[in-house]
């Protein structure tokens, strides 16, 4: 799979399976293109706001997204890192930022 096909298919898996109100999907594959195991798939860092997340904790959620993307971490991803944020969690970082 392409690269833009990945971040797609990663925002796309996101969405879809956890009703997701905001996500972001940033592909780091470019910087790890000589590890050894990315060959397989690419490097990803996601953001993802849902209220599935509400009441969880971080491992919870992350468990989640681990979930919804487990059909691309066969192929697709090698290495995950994520935010998960509840859209009160995201409202007030947004506040912070203005």
């Amino acid at each position: 799979m392409k690269p833009e096909a990945r971040v797609r298919a990663i925002q796309s898996a996101l969405e879809r399976e956890l009703a997701a109100t905001h996500v972001v999907v940033v592909d780091h594959s470019a910087s790890h293109a000589e590890h050894p195991g990315a060959a397989g798939g690419g490097h990803f860092e996601v953001l993802v706001v849902c209220d599935r997340f509400e009441g969880l904790g971080r491992v919870a959620a992350q468990r989640l997204v681990y979930r919804a993307l487990a059909d691309l971490m066969q192929t697709e991803i090698h290495a995950l890192s994520m935010t998960t944020l509840t859209p009160a969690e995201w409202r007030a970082r947004s506040e912070i930022r203005s």
